[in-house]
């Protein structure tokens, strides 16, 4: 069972497990880096269709907010925004359930990331 509950992002990995946006490389799935300190959270993620990428935002309770850039592998780049829901298993691990748009698109996208344990 997933609860929510007020957990620091900071120094843990997460892998993504699912995107409406694409289908997720289980070998070689984009790997997020997270910081967080006094409500600012930021990093970077690398993997599956993205080269390198870097995210920038807020975080209110377990709402995360940021906007994200990255090069792509196949050449060119996006952006977007997006807001997450962090939630914590009964494992301890951590889970993102995020909702994001890329620029110039107003589709709703919807991705889950798994934190992977140290």
């Amino acid at each position: 069972m997933w609860t929510i509950g007020t957990v620091n992002l900071n120094g843990r990995k997460f892998v993504m497990v699912s995107s409406t946006a694409s289908v997720v490389n289980r070998n070689s799935p984009t790997e997020f880096l997270y910081r967080e300190a006094d409500g600012v959270v930021w990093g970077s993620y690398t993997g599956d269709t993205v080269t390198l990428g870097r995210f920038v935002g807020t975080r209110a309770g377990d709402l995360v907010s940021i906007s994200y850039a990255h090069a792509l592998k196949a050449g060119g780049t996006a952006g977007g925004q997006s807001s997450s829901r962090v939630e914590t298993g009964d494992d301890g691990l951590l889970r993102l359930i995020e909702e994001f748009t890329f620029e110039g698109d107003d589709t709703r996208h919807v991705s889950v990331c798994a934190e992977v344990p140290d």
